[in-house]
């Protein structure tokens, strides 16, 4: 059984993509928090383990900052020990507050580039060494259009830019490890997620109000949605594909999101 590492596992996109990677045949050691995060509903480890448990699947769940070298370090000799290997790493974890610059004080600025740019760095240095001892394996990071920039999250903003330019590093660097590197983004707006619904101060009926393009499906994406992508790029069917950036919603990495419906003018 191919044993992946899903940061930031424990709720909203994360959580669907460790039960999806749980459903398809993963070993998944997700990492999550108790504690809640700043801008963010997630917190807690229970709802993860409540879903896998009714669905009959299991998974190691692990409370861990990926902030904290230390606690990367004792996440991945808890996969190493137990599992004897790790075939993939998922970095999904995030924070994202809002704001500009001039309203951004400093140790938010920190914390978000710790947890976004600094905790993918950590693990996948971590994470590598394995990897290549095996022959290869498997990087996704989970991304944002933000990343290109986008109006009022310069700290966020910053973070996901850095990831871009980290996948396409890492895919350079570790082509002839056989080791591959890719991004997902998700796009279309209104994805429930606790970091967009803590912007909205956890009112998700509020955040459901304010609409959104969605995708070309008729509907917003959803969790299982990016999970899905993330199976692909960790799955032998994207064996050659390294260095990428998919796009799960359209447009969100190319200046959208796509307009509302024009109006019948005829």
């Amino acid at each position: 059984m191919p044993v992946v590492i899903v940061t930031g596992g424990t709720f909203g996109i994360g959580q669907a993509i460790t039960v999806l990677l749980a459903q398809r045949g993963w070993q998944v050691v997700a990492l999550g928090v108790a504690a809640a995060q700043v801008s963010s509903t997630a917190a807690g480890l229970d709802g993860v383990q409540a879903e896998l448990a009714q669905l009959g699947l299991s998974a190691d769940v692990l409370e861990a900052d990926v902030s904290s070298a230390k606690d990367v370090a004792r996440a991945v000799e808890h996969a190493v020990s137990r599992h004897g290997r790790i075939d993939a790493l998922v970095n999904n974890a995030a924070i994202g507050p809002l704001g500009t610059i001039l309203d951004t004080d400093e140790d938010t600025w920190d914390r978000i580039q710790d947890v976004n740019l600094k905790g993918a760095y950590l693990c996948s240095r971590a994470v590598i060494p394995h990897m290549k001892k095996q022959g290869g394996g498997a990087i996704v990071h989970v991304g944002s259009g933000a990343g290109w920039g986008k109006p009022n999250m310069a700290a966020y903003a910053s973070s996901k830019g850095g990831m871009v330019a980290l996948t396409s590093a890492m895919a350079y660097d570790h082509f002839h490890d056989h080791v591959r590197v890719n991004m997902v983004i998700p796009g279309g707006g209104g994805i429930i997620s606790g970091m967009s619904v803590g912007r909205m101060g956890g009112d998700v009926d509020k955040f459901v109000r304010r609409g959104a393009p969605g995708t070309v499906a008729g509907r917003p994406a959803t969790g299982t949605d990016i999970a899905k992508a993330v199976a692909f790029l960790l799955s032998d069917d994207a064996a050659v594909i390294s260095g990428t950036v998919l796009d799960v919603g359209c447009f969100f990495h190319q200046g959208g999101p796509v307009p509302p419906r024009p109006e019948n003018t005829h």
